[in-house]
């Protein structure tokens, strides 16, 4: 069943579908037709993580002074106006109204029909809301973050039954320069307001405003660039000057890469740096001047480990017996490195695809984030098969329940007593 073409023709009847729909796959019982993919794995992470159907569960909502701060220093403030230019206008005249979330599901923004903001605060759907999906269910917040991919939730679609009046279209927004989230756009309304075409609306504005911030980006490195160019013109020897996040601004005496992987909390003076071994950081203003030192780089007691304990910060810690290096990790990329954990003897781009994706062929993506993981591990990564260099100690520290660390992989869970014991 095409849900968004039987919604256009008859909203009453796709709400009492989609409610026969919902009532049966809750229930364990045959559904009269499956629900779309992207609702179904919702559901199943619902019944997981035991949020109640039948219970409009509200989180407290934070203080003024706490949104203020989150939207002083969230990016999301510098695309508001890309995206009340773009939705706006329509969403206030069809019934709608726009609602911005951060990253952890806090709803910052709330604009649009007064009528529907009146609805919305019966819902809960309030400024300082948490919105997340293990929270409040199947919804046009909390489901784009985790899919990743923009959602619209029809009626009861909604994992809770209070919300089966309303339907939501959200699109993530990610931070261009490391494809972090930092928030989600979502359009909502009653059902009877909602179009098919919504979605595909909201996530053009989505992608206007990430093209904002790639727009933004790009012209702070230009500033940058014109600090380093007489710095560097002083230098002999491998250096570079990158932004704070380790765009490179400019280079001289080494090869042009685009981005450096820096330690989670940077401070100036000699650090190690899985790409270049021992470095000296120098503060700029917007940056640091990363001067390699001669000594080659050295992987003899490399040690890796990865940190899955915290389904919301994960991170892959890398040490030369001497140093230490930290990043935090996108889900995905916390997937695959765990994956190459598993199987240390490698895996194929396909066997990686099988294990993410369930389908052998998505090669083409899988290759795509090996090699954005390759640009901040260096030379801690073999390809054909991908595979951890085989010098380096790898260990995983795991949450108390290894099989629910990564859902959706194939790869089996490793022992989390030796996986522990090897990290530490």
């Amino acid at each position: 069943m095409d849900v968004t073409r039987l919604t256009a023709v008859d909203t009453t009847r796709a709400a009492r579908v989609l409610s026969q729909v919902r009532s049966a796959a809750l229930a364990g019982q045959p559904t009269p037709v499956a629900p779309r993919p992207v609702i179904g794995q919702s559901w199943e992470r619902m019944l997981r993580s035991g949020v109640d159907p039948d219970r409009d569960v509200r989180s407290g909502l934070l203080s003024r002074e706490e949104v203020q701060r989150r939207r002083e220093s969230s990016r999301l403030r510098h695309v508001l106006p890309v995206l009340r230019e773009g939705l706006l206008s329509v969403a206030d005249v069809a019934h709608h109204i726009m609602v911005v979330a951060d990253e952890e599901g806090r709803v910052l923004w709330r604009e649009g029909s007064a009528p529907v903001l009146r609805k919305a605060d019966g819902l809960g759907f309030e400024v300082g809301a948490d919105w997340r999906e293990e929270v409040v269910g199947t919804n046009g917040v909390g489901t784009p973050a985790v899919a990743r991919r923009p959602v619209q939730v029809f009626a009861s679609e909604h994992f809770v039954r209070s919300h089966a009046t309303w339907t939501c279209a959200g699109a993530p927004l990610t931070d261009p320069r490391d494809g972090r989230l930092i928030g989600v756009v979502d359009v909502s309304g009653p059902l009877e307001t909602m179009h098919p075409a919504t979605l595909s609306w909201v996530d053009s504005v989505a992608k206007l405003a990430e093209a904002r911030l790639r727009e933004m980006h790009l012209e702070s490195l230009e500033r940058l660039r014109a600090v380093a160019a007489p710095v560097l013109a002083r230098i002999d020897g491998r250096a570079l000057v990158v932004d704070r996040h380790g765009w490179t601004a400019a280079v001289t005496g080494m090869p042009y890469t685009r981005r450096l992987a820096l330690p989670g909390s940077v401070s100036a003076g000699m650090r190690w740096l899985p790409a270049l071994g021992r470095c000296s950081l120098e503060p700029l203003a917007g940056g640091w001047l990363v001067r390699a030192a001669d000594e080659p780089v050295t992987r003899d007691a490399t040690r890796i480990v990865l940190d899955l304990r915290d389904p919301r910060r994960r991170s892959v810690e890398v040490s030369d017996g001497a140093d230490s290096w930290t990043r935090e990790l996108s889900p995905r990329h916390a997937e695959l490195l765990y994956l190459l954990a598993v199987h240390r003897s490698g895996r194929s781009a396909a066997g990686l695809a099988q294990d993410v994706f369930g389908d052998p062929a998505r090669t083409v993506t899988v290759r795509a984030e090996m090699s954005r993981i390759r640009r901040y591990l260096g030379g801690l990564l073999d390809h054909r098969p991908y595979r951890f260099v085989e010098n380096a100690e790898v260990g995983v520290l795991l949450p108390d329940g290894p099989r629910d660390l990564l859902p959706h992989s194939a790869a089996p869970a490793p022992d989390g007593r030796r996986t522990r014991a090897a990290g530490r």
